[in-house]
């Protein structure tokens, strides 16, 4: 996916707002996010407020370089420094022991902070000259679906930020994996573009079972959500539509019965709709998972945006990226967002 190309002129705007303790949203590989400076609590009570994000949901903290890091957090395990060799910069976060200089606003009053490094080139570039970390969670109202162009924003927030630098669409359209380790064990917080697969070579890889106790952003059961109602099912083919209701569906790839494989069309557009389902889309007509992944998001705004009465999506392949797809798929269907 390419980055859209964004002015001298438009970064030197973006730092000179966070600088001046303003929110602004940037672009990065994984989601659009919204950062403020993360030492500066008065200007990340403002990602909250942007946001109508529950205080008790702790941030991410972006570094400017990995130096940084130390000023941050306390770094003892060797797994993570290796994990950071490896994935630094790109679409891992690392929780660490926090040091006092982080606000708890950020951490949600927690011991620890996460942190990672963007890929991105503009999100770099502003982190970089700012040389502050910043703290940035997803540029969207809570709870709801992750904004992957600069429009979906625009959409969610418009008039509630000073600043949207447009990046173009990101590439991975999946947040950013999470990961804690312990005793030499990786356990994964939430499911992201760097997956179980890619973190083995590097120690024991286990899932934390979901709890009551948030330990990391990203972990509430409910997340993600459409304002129409979303359900996941195993089989598009097996589903019935209620008479009278305009049903949507989500689904990998065009579905034999569903959707005719033959037909020519764009590659992951909106298909012809079958008798059940009054509109569809495809997230990769070659049923590959990470341009699923890239197009998620998206195309679950496309369906929320059509007026209709239910979406149903059909579970993607567990492996690999899918099941960060599968993960964000079932705490989007757990409630509608208001």
């Amino acid at each position: 996916m390419k980055t859209k190309i964004v002015s001298a002129h438009e970064c030197a705007k973006a730092i000179r707002l966070l600088r001046d303790g303003e929110v602004v949203a940037l672009p990065t590989e994984t989601v659009y996010g919204l950062a403020a400076d993360a030492l500066n609590p008065e200007a990340v009570t403002k990602i909250f407020e942007a946001k109508e994000r529950p205080r008790f949901d702790p941030l991410i903290v972006h570094l400017p370089n990995r130096e940084a890091l130390d000023e941050i957090a306390i770094v003892e395990s060797q797994v993570a420094h290796k994990l950071m060799e490896k994935f630094w910069p790109g679409p891992l976060t690392i929780i660490f022991v926090k040091r006092e200089i982080v606000p708890d606003i950020v951490t949600a009053g927690l011991k620890t902070v996460a942190v990672r490094m963007s890929a991105h080139p503009v999100f770099r570039e502003v982190v970089r000259k700012l040389n502050r970390p910043l703290a940035a969670p997803s540029a969207n109202r809570f709870g709801r679906i992750s904004p992957t162009t600069a429009q979906h924003v625009c959409d969610e927030l418009s008039g509630r930020v000073p600043l949207i630098v447009d990046g173009g669409a990101t590439e991975h359209g999946i947040e950013s994996t999470i990961v804690q380790v312990e005793n030499g064990m990786i356990q994964v917080l939430r499911r992201g573009p760097i997956t179980d697969e890619m973190l083995r070579p590097f120690g024991e890889v286990c899932e934390q079972t979901l709890s009551a106790t948030i330990s990391a952003p990203g972990q509430l059961s409910t997340h993600y959500a459409p304002r129409t109602k979303l359900i996941v099912i195993d089989d598009l083919k097996k589903f019935s539509a209620s008479p009278g209701k305009r049903i949507g569906a989500l689904c990998l790839r065009p579905v034999a019965g569903v959707v005719d494989p033959g037909l020519p069309r764009p590659a992951t557009a909106a298909t012809k709709a079958s008798a059940n389902f009054a509109t569809i889309r495809c997230l990769s007509e070659r049923a590959d998972l990470p341009e699923a992944a890239a197009n998620f998001f998206r195309m679950l705004r496309e369906l929320d945006a059509e007026n209709l009465d239910l979406i149903v999506a059909e579970r993607v392949p567990e492996e690999g990226i899918g099941r960060a797809i599968n993960d964000r798929l079932e705490r989007a269907s757990t409630r509608a967002a208001p």
